[in-house]
């Protein structure tokens, strides 16, 4: 047994912080009993449970997604891209990670497995996507956009009508696929739609609905506008990606199904700010002026209806390692303490894995991490993988980076 002691927890539930606190782990469990076996003194740390990004793609990272989406970069490079960034988000202090496009069941596997370090990782396999839609990657004059790794990852299945969705969504199942996505808006980084545009029909929502719910899971989608929202909410979809312009009567339709939002702020503030790092063209950047305002919005509106609010940072291209910026910059929306919830109990629950993670409880999953510092005063730490000191996944160290447990 292990026992942490001495710092000031937050839960995840959204109570106040106990200082002083001690929490003990048995194997893979944290237990209700008093301390024992070796002691870590985490005096002066913050302790909090493992963090959850409910949006990457793990598929590109490092990479321009243009270069993986045309073949310019080799599947070497690729799968070594994928398994740099999820060791990297691991020392970032996310346990977990929601991959919404991309990576198929391989990456979890090998992860699963031991053979490289990371988060556990629950994917979506290729999205769905319909011709001409938001995720129809490579030229718009042909050429490139069908890149497919089975085993590593497909960066799309491209459907049209309810039967070419149903076989697309067995195909995800297939390769390991844990949820579905679907875009029915156009998107930021599309060549061939706008944001304005809505994709999919109501009937081909519901056939991926149907081949969801046939295997106990959900599906999430990609969605700007008020009207696409609108249209997934009411053909089942449980969670709405991005959500960039919602409207008051669309926010209220989510609060009524229990539809989650997942906002993607770092994507946003990163393609206004780094287009370049993240290989995009100017084009594209400029399409995304405004989004972030717009997304943050929609994020105020969203609580305010009692949508559940989740966290996900959207990261893709160079420099897919700051997921702890998704919280800084939530914070400043709603608050340090609503920012991490989303990004651990609420990120728990979308993911339907709330029985077992996102809070510090007696019977939940030994996934904790400690923090240099005050998180509800200084949120920006979360940006700064070295102020992540101590984390344990599934009751194992895997980051200590003060010697905090001695032989």
């Amino acid at each position: 047994m292990l026992t942490l002691a001495g710092a000031t927890l937050i839960d995840g539930t959204g109570r106040d912080p106990v200082a002083g606190a001690h929490v003990v782990i048995d194997g893979t469990r944290i237990q209700d009993r008093a301390p024992s076996g070796r002691t870590l003194d985490l005096t002066g740390l913050t302790l909090l449970p493992g963090l959850i990004d409910a949006h990457v793609h793990l598929l590109g990272a490092g990479h321009s997604l243009g270069g993986v989406a045309e073949g310019r970069v080799s599947a070497a490079e690729v799968a070594a891209g994928m398994f740099h960034a999820a060791e990297r988000a691991l020392h970032s202090g996310f346990t977990t990670l929601r991959d919404c496009g991309g990576a198929d069941g391989g990456l979890v596997r090998a992860i699963a497995s031991g053979l490289i370090p990371g988060p556990r990782v629950l994917v979506a396999g290729p999205i769905l996507a319909q011709t001409g839609g938001h995720g129809h990657f490579g030229s718009t004059f042909g050429g490139g956009g069908d890149w497919a790794v089975p085993g590593l990852g497909q960066l799309s299945l491209i459907c049209d009508g309810p039967d070419e969705v149903r076989r697309a969504a067995r195909t995800a199942f297939r390769r390991g696929a844990d949820f579905l996505k679907m875009c029915v808006t156009g998107g930021v980084v599309s060549h061939s739609d706008a944001l304005t545009d809505t994709q999919f029909t109501s009937r081909e929502i519901r056939a991926a609905v149907r081949e969801a719910d046939a295997r106990g899971t959900y599906v999430t989608v990609h969605a700007h506008n008020s009207e696409g929202v609108r249209m997934a909410v009411l053909a089942g979809a449980r969670c709405v990606e991005h959500g960039s312009h919602l409207d008051e009567e669309t926010c209220s339709l989510m609060a009524r199904h229990g539809t989650a939002l997942v906002p993607t702020l770092t994507a946003a503030r990163r393609l206004s700010d780094d287009a370049a790092e993240v290989g995009v063209t100017p084009d594209i950047a400029s399409r995304a002026s405004g989004v972030e305002a717009a997304m943050a919005q929609a994020l105020r509106m969203a609580a305010a209806a009692g949508v559940p609010i989740g966290s996900g940072s959207d990261l893709f291209g160079g420099g897919s390692w700051r997921h702890g910026r998704e919280l800084a910059l939530k914070a400043d929306l709603i608050g340090p303490m609503a920012a991490i919830t989303s990004a651990t109990s609420v990120n728990a629950r979308i993911l339907g894995l709330d029985s077992h993670l996102g809070t510090v409880q007696p019977g939940m999953t030994a996934d904790l991490i400690a923090v240099d510092g005050d998180p509800l005063t200084d949120p920006g730490l979360f940006e700064d993988p070295a102020r992540v000191v101590l984390i344990v996944k599934d009751g194992r160290i895997v980051k200590d980076t003060q010697r905090l447990l001695t032989p």
